[in-house]
């Protein structure tokens, strides 16, 4: 008898390739996040650097306002001299207030009063401050120059910060 027919070879397909990976993805341009997080980062480092600098001028004008009044109380303490030292001290104070009110160097009595009570300190240091206006005229000894010095340090010390300053009711916000 004759064989039966042998089957067919068993079909295997086509040929296929093996699995192809996509390529690596590419370390430039970076994704979206990667731009924002470095934009991010870039504006912190300008504000810091910014506060920084601002920090380092404040403080470096503290140190110049501060050296000035050592100068005049060495100054004092050499001649003696109270209607030098408080027209001295008179003179510093209305400039470091003329930063944050114009008309400082021009005021007076109430106005000249209100604007030193402007920096956050105690009454007494405004007491003194504001008796230095007169003290330029009163003849020597009548002056208690540690009290006053040291109520100029203690005024100058809080007037070196900004916020320190409270706001006047007519002064617009953006001042």
């Amino acid at each position: 008898m004759p064989s039966p027919p042998a089957p067919p070879p068993a079909s295997t397909g086509p040929v296929l390739r093996d699995i192809h990976l996509p390529p690596a993805p590419p370390w430039w341009p970076p994704a979206p996040g990667w731009w924002l997080l470095a934009a991010l980062v870039l504006l912190g480092c300008i504000a810091l650097a910014w506060l920084w600098r601002r920090q380092r001028r404040l403080q470096q004008r503290r140190r110049q306002w501060l050296d000035e009044l050592e100068h005049h109380a060495q100054r004092h303490v050499r001649d003696g001299d109270d209607a030098e030292l408080a027209a001295a001290l008179q003179q510093l104070l209305r400039r470091v207030a003329r930063i944050h009110d114009g008309a400082a160097t021009q005021q007076r009595g109430a106005a000249w009063h209100a604007t030193l009570a402007r920096v956050p300190v105690q009454p007494a240091t405004l007491t003194r401050l504001v008796a230095l206006e007169s003290a330029m005229y009163r003849p020597r000894g009548a002056l208690d120059a540690p009290a006053v010095l040291a109520a100029a340090r203690a005024w100058l010390h809080a007037a070196a910060r900004p916020r320190a300053w409270k706001r006047v009711a007519s002064e617009p916000e953006h001042v």
